[in-house]
């Protein structure tokens, strides 16, 4: 496994500005690495390169691995990434990553960050949490941050009884069904064909819970407009999945299938995915926006940038950075935590370049049911409710 680890040496640097509610970031790179061992596609490589020759100040030492997306895939195995690499820089600390290929390199991978004496393991994304919970049980010595999975024994993370099975591991969870109400909201408001439409790779809680508040945004504004907006591609129950998170040609065929549709509106939910439906609306010809998922698209992707029109955003930069930082300060705490549009965790982003071409009263709209949704007066439900 050597080949797929990368140690990186950071220096201590000052100030943590960039941990702003809705952190930016500059693109990174292209689609991930092939070979899945080189993390250095990323931009934050470029601080790497940068800070090699500065020794550390600890020898405590973070690790993380990726799940099949890779740490360059713009979206949130990239806000993991970087929320390490942040805390790393903080403590003054060495941290090593390792990228997964395929679901075969989840228990390989874990042993290889045991057996370099990391202190904490950050293990993005559901699909590793068998093997989080395997490796978690085995070292109880070893801190574990879970993202996207409850850690409690249930099913892809579907159930949640407020602690994780192993007490070395704490959870990290993202209510985004909260901030896809708001763009579910923002859709249909910007739809003129009054269809919009959202696809998957895989029918998991930590997708469909996107997909879950989009729709249920959708009705809001039909209820409160008196409209018909249809949303095509999920009806609560089934909808149009890629089968994967790859960014191949089913991706775009399940695309265009929506837009062959009439849809305005897309949002794809599964990493790089998205792609896809990059492909499919240059292809199609037609005005199409697309909504980003987990990062701001309009920042980590330049590609994206006439197209998008928001971001659901899983701000995982900054509760990453808080787990690993509190690990690093001898003040792990193994209770989940669950991002909500109030605390920060989850949000929309800004309209970039479609803020002329967006309705000028959606914004003060959105803003009263942000207010709502906190206060409870406006329900959105997710798998997360228990």
């Amino acid at each position: 496994m050597e080949d797929s680890v990368v140690k990186i040496r950071k220096a201590l640097v000052g100030g943590i500005a960039a941990l702003a509610v809705t952190t930016t970031f500059a693109a990174c790179g292209e689609a991930p690495s092939e070979s899945g061992t080189d993390t250095s596609t990323s931009d934050s490589s470029e601080d790497t390169d940068a800070s090699t020759d500065a020794a550390p100040t600890t020898d405590f030492l973070p690790c993380i691995v990726s799940d099949a997306g890779g740490f360059d895939d713009k979206s949130f195995n990239q806000l993991s990434y970087q929320g390490v690499e942040q805390a790393a820089d903080e403590l003054g600390a060495e941290f090593t990553a390792v990228e997964s290929n395929s679901e075969n390199d989840y228990g390989p991978n874990l042993e290889s960050l045991v057996s370099e004496g990391c202190d904490v393991i950050v293990t993005v994304g559901f699909a590793l949490a068998a093997a989080t919970k395997e490796s978690a049980a085995a070292n109880p010595d070893i801190e574990y941050v879970l993202i996207d999975d409850a850690a409690d024994g249930g099913e892809d993370g579907q159930t949640f009884d407020g602690q994780a099975d192993q007490p070395n591991i704490k959870p990290l969870l993202y209510n985004t069904a909260q901030a896809a109400f708001l763009a579910g909201y923002t859709a249909a408001d910007y739809s003129t064909t009054g269809k919009v439409g959202t696809y998957g790779g895989l029918p998991f809680p930590t997708v469909t819970v996107f997909m879950d508040g989009f729709r249920q945004g959708v009705e809001y504004y039909n209820s409160e407009k008196g409209t018909e907006v249809e949303v095509i591609g999920w009806d609560g129950e089934d909808g149009s999945f890629t089968g994967g998170f790859e960014a191949n040609q089913t991706a775009t065929t399940t695309a265009a299938q929506l837009l062959d549709q009439g849809v305005d509106v897309i949002l794809p939910v599964g990493g790089p995915i998205y792609q896809g439906a990059l492909t499919a609306i240059a292809d199609s010809g037609e005005d199409v926006a697309l909504i980003g998922v987990d990062a701001d698209f309009y920042e980590t992707d330049p590609n994206t940038q006439d197209v998008v029109l928001t971001s659901i955003l899983k701000n995982m930069q900054v509760s990453t950075y808080e787990a690993v930082l509190a690990a690093g300060n001898d003040a792990f705490d193994p209770a989940p935590y669950v991002g909500t549009l109030e605390n920060g965790g989850v949000g929309i982003a800004p309209f970039h370049d479609f803020e002329s071409k967006v309705n000028p009263e959606l914004q003060a709209e959105l803003d009263t049911i942000t207010a709502g949704i906190v206060d409870g007066s406006i329900p959105v439900t997710s798998y997360l409710d228990e």
